[in-house]
Parts: structure tokens; sequence; C-alpha cells
């Protein structure tokens, strides 16, 4: 019998292993603790990609938004040099015209005087 354990060794045996059982449950415990569940996983890819889409769809108006501009730009830009254009030849027709009329009138009475 000097093998086998007493009552009392047997019992302090089987409380030390029980002490360890509940230290290895409590560290699995915590570390489940900060483990994220699959739902709540889920919820935060869902979400992300959801902002994800939001942000590109955001981002593809403000491209868009930026590119009609650009175009309205370049529209005000050919219509303001044809407005230029044409102002500049409204301008260079008033000063012909006259200057033509003159010289006419002066052909006119130098004609007139050499008719005579």
């Amino acid at each position: 019998m000097p093998d086998e354990l007493s009552v009392g060794e047997l019992g302090r045996a089987v409380s030390a292993l029980r002490q360890e059982i509940q230290a290895m449950g409590q560290g699995i415990n915590a570390r489940l603790d900060k483990v994220v569940s699959t739902e709540v996983y889920t919820l935060q890819q869902a979400y992300t990609d959801q902002r994800l889409t939001a942000l590109s769809q955001d981002l593809q108006k403000a491209v868009d938004a930026r590119e009609a501009l650009e175009r309205a730009f370049e529209t005000y830009q050919l219509a303001e040099r044809d407005r230029r254009e044409q102002e500049r030849q409204h301008r260079l027709y008033q000063m012909i015209i006259p200057v033509l009329m003159g010289l006419l009138a002066a052909a006119i009475a130098i004609w007139a005087v050499v008719a005579k």
C-alpha cells in the first residue's frame, strides 16, 4: 500500500486539478472575450462595405461635377472668344465704313471738279 495515495492526498490532488482546470477555463474565457463573434464581424464588414460603396459614389459624383464644371468653363471660354471676335469685327466695320464713305465723297468731289 505504500504506492497508493491516502484519501487526503487524493483530495488535495483533485482540488489542485480542479483549480488548474478553472484557471485554464478562465484563460480560455478571457481569450474568447477578445474574439469578435461571427455576427458582429459580418455586421461590421457589411457596414464597411456600405461605407466604401457610399464613398466611391460620392467620389464619382465629385469627379462628374468637376468634369461638368470644366466643360462649362471651356464652353464659356469659347463663347467669350467668339463674342470678342465679333466685337472686334464690329469695331473694324464701324471704322472702315466712315473712312470708305469719306474716300467716296472725296472721289466724287474730285470727279465733279475734274468733270467741269
